[in-house]
Parts: C-alpha cells; sequence; structure tokens
C-alpha cells in the first residue's frame, strides 16, 4: 500500500485562490428569499381581499378606510407566512421591523409630498426674477407675477435668523456645557426647565416677548423682537440636544485631559466640545430648523410690511413664513402663487443652510479643515527649524568646549598631557 502524500497531510492552510473551486461567500443578512415574497405575497393578498370586502362583501367606503384595512390585514397575513419557517420570537422580529419600516416610508412619502406640493404649487411665481429681486412696494393682489416678488422676506429672515443665533448658540452651548460639568441641584433644576421650555407652543412665546419687550420695555415690533421671540422657541431645542450630546463624550477623554494637568475649562475647550462637534453642529441645526420656520411669534412681535427693510431695530420686518402666510389669505390666484413660491425659496433656504453647517462642523472629531492642516504644517516646519538650531548650537558649544579642553588641562598640578605641565621646562628637561 502506497504511504498518503505527506504534503497534503501536512498542509493545514487553506489552498491558494485558484488552485481549486473557490468558496461560496456566506450571507450574513437576517433575511431571505422566503421573507421577500412573504412581504409581496402579504400585500397582494390584502389589496386583493381588501377590494373585495369594500366591494362586494361589505358596506364599506372612503380611501382611509380602505389603507387602513389593507395594512391590518396584510401585517396578519405576513404574521401567518412567517409562522410556516420561523418559530415565535422570529415571528415578532419580523412583524416589528414590517411596522418600523412602514413608519419611515410614511414619514418619507410625507415628506416628499410636501416639498413635491409646494414646489408645484409655486411653480408659477419661481420662474421669475423680479421674484426674487422685488419687494410687494408696487405689487397688489391684482398685479401680475411679473411685479412684485419676496426679497423683503427673504432678508428679513435672514436678517431675524442670524441675530436669534448669535443670541441662541452661545448661550445655548454654555448652559449645555454647564449641565453636564456642573451637577448639582441647580442644575438639575435648569434641565427641568429646559424640557419643559421644549414643548412650549409658539404663540406663548410671541406672547412672553410682546409682553415684557414690546409693552413693558417699550420696545417697538421689529425684527429684533422677532428675533427674540424667535430665540425662545430656539434655545431649549439646542441646550436639549447639545446636552444629550455632550453627554455621550467618553469619560475617559475627561480623565486623560485631567491626569495631563489641564483645567477645567481646557479641556472642555480642546477636548469635549471638539469631540461632539458634529453632534453640536446638529442641536443648531435642530434649533435653526425650529425658529426659522415660526410664524406666530413674528406676526405678534415683528408687524408686516410690503418694503424691504434693513434695520432691525425699526420699523416692522416681515420674514418668509409671515409673507407666506398673508399671501395664501388672498383669495386671488396670484397671491397664491406668491404664496407658495416663498414657501418654496424657505425650503431651498432651510436646505443651504443645512448644508453650509455640514461643511463647516460636520467633520469628525480631530478631522482637521485645511486651513487647520496649513496652521499645524507650518507649525510643525518651525518646530523643526528651531530644533535644528538648538542641535547645531549645541554641536558647535561641544566643538568649541573640546577644543578649550584640548589647550587647558583641568587642573595645574595634574596636566592632562604630559611635557606640557609646569614642571618641565620647554625642551622637557
Amino acid at each position: 500500500m502506497d504511504a498518503p502524500d505527506a504534503t497534503a497531510a501536512q498542509r493545514t492552510t487553506l489552498p491558494r485562490r485558484g488552485t481549486g473551486a473557490a468558496e461560496p461567500r456566506r450571507s450574513t443578512s437576517g433575511l431571505h428569499d422566503s421573507d421577500y415574497f412573504a412581504v409581496f405575497g402579504a400585500a397582494a393578498a390584502s389589496l386583493a381581499l381588501t377590494w373585495l370586502f369594500f366591494s362586494r362583501l361589505a358596506p364599506f367606503s372612503g380611501l382611509l378606510g380602505f389603507v387602513v384595512f389593507a395594512y391590518v390585514l396584510f401585517l396578519v397575513l405576513y404574521a401567518i407566512l412567517v409562522s410556516y419557517d420561523e418559530d415565535g420570537p422570529a415571528v415578532r422580529d419580523r412583524i416589528t421591523s414590517v411596522i418600523v419600516h412602514s413608519l419611515a416610508a410614511v414619514l418619507l412619502l410625507a415628506l416628499v409630498f410636501v416639498v413635491v406640493y409646494t414646489m408645484w404649487s409655486g411653480r408659477k411665481a419661481l420662474p421669475h426674477l423680479n421674484f426674487f429681486t422685488q419687494d410687494m412696494t408696487n405689487a397688489g393682489p391684482l398685479q401680475p407675477l411679473t411685479i412684485g416678488g419676496s426679497r423683503h422676506a427673504l432678508i428679513g429672515t435672514l436678517i431675524q435668523i442670524a441675530i436669534a443665533l448669535a443670541l441662541t448658540v452661545p448661550v445655548g452651548l454654555l448652559a449645555a456645557v454647564f449641565l453636564n460639568e456642573v451637577p448639582g441641584r441647580y442644575a438639575r433644576l435648569v434641565r427641568t426647565v429646559v424640557e419643559a421650555m421644549t414643548a412650549l407652543p409658539s404663540i406663548v412665546a410671541g406672547l412672553f416677548v410682546y409682553a415684557t419687550a414690546i409693552l413693558a420695555l417699550g420696545v417697538e415690533k421689529s425684527g429684533f423682537a422677532a428675533s427674540l421671540a424667535i430665540s425662545v422657541m430656539m434655545l431649549p431645542i439646542i441646550i436639549r440636544a447639545a446636552d444629550v450630546v455632550i453627554r455621550l463624550v467618553p469619560g475617559t477623554l475627561r480623565e486623560a485631559s485631567y491626569a495631563l494637568g489641564s483645567p477645567r475649562w481646557r479641556t472642555v475647550w480642546h477636548v469635549v466640545l471638539p469631540t461632539a462637534r458634529s453632534g453640536l453642529t446638529t442641536a443648531v441645526i435642530l434649533g435653526t430648523a425650529r425658529g426659522i420656520g415660526e410664524t406666530s411669534p413674528v406676526l405678534l412681535t415683528a408687524g408686516y410690511t410690503a418694503v424691504t427693510n434693513y434695520d432691525p431695530v425699526h420699523g416692522p420686518m416681515v420674514s418668509l413664513p409671515l409673507a407666506t402666510f398673508e399671501f395664501v389669505k388672498s383669495p386671488q390666484p396670484t397671491m397664491i402663487a406668491r404664496g407658495f413660491g416663498t414657501a418654496a425659496l424657505l425650503l431651498v433656504l432651510v436646505l443651504l443652510l443645512f448644508v453650509a453647517a455640514r461643511l463647516i462642523g460636520g467633520r469628525a472629531a480631530g478631522e482637521l479643515s485645511r486651513r487647520g492642516v496649513h496652521r499645524r504644517v507650518v507649525a510643525s516646519r518651525r518646530d523643526k527649524r528651531r530644533m535644528d538650531e538648538r542641535r547645531t548650537a549645541r554641536g558647535l558649544a561641544g566643538v568649541t568646549a573640546g577644543a578649550a579642553a584640548m589647550s587647558y588641562p583641568a587642573h595645574p598640578d595634574r596636566p592632562e598631557h604630559p611635557g606640557t605641565g609646569p614642571a618641565q621646562g620647554v625642551d622637557g628637561s
């Protein structure tokens, strides 16, 4: 009998690619083809049975009832189909996954519907250049779309949201840092007040600023008063979101900074805030989205005007949401088209602000911008030049010390080189 191949018996590594049959990839997904068949089969069966019930068997009617009945029937049929291949926990997991994905699809469809409907309804006003470059000074309800625009509302929105951000971003970030770095009873009280203000109705914020700033302090209706009302709405959103983000920063980073001898303020400035930069940007975005679309506080505090006002302290100043509200109240089709065009402009403005915020602060922790990388390179070159100069200076000092040691003995009684001491003469005698 021939001896077995020693090489084949001792080989413990996998065969090289191309020497044998390729190993099939193993799928790590929890979904299989039967799951997709079950989803589509349950959907088709639920639609067919729902149509049969609504048209033949039962006196049901209405689109909403049709959708609800079909969805409930779909869940029941899908659970039955999945139960043939899976056990109880897997069936519940599949049902929960379908419900979550269905809710996400509904929200996405609602968002798409709002955006598409707004853009489609404002298609008559958006193509005109004067809609972006003119205000409503010379345009009335019966004027065509070639006259007038929403320039005054766009400029007013930018001024108001800029003032509101200047007020809320520093205060909101400082409050979030305080809630995380200085725990105590007062911090718990502030967190409770912030959570309560998150659900504050916008009309209450407008009434608060109207009563305190306009009636009590004598501030006239202006863009500044509207910015104060918008700040009241933005502040709890920014504080709450920033508080959650800063709380997620690992405590080991703080401990490492404290171990290196950094004080608390330097740890917060150089460790905590850069680590949570992306989340803090999201917090500012959420607050901006809440404030830029407010109508009730602006209606009570800013007034309404058809003229472009660049002064946020004096005179009424209109914003895009308020202009949309005033335009769509008119029964004239041209004014309604201007209203939807203004709403579409507001959507585009919010999108641009979100993109700008992501570009500015959306980098990961420790990732530097181009300017930061340039500053880091310049600082590294400067440090290298300084170390080279110091090393050169040390080398010259060493050479000088060596030359001096060769010329002069270290001690007059013990000459370093024989034959050159004071006890011998010049001729060595």
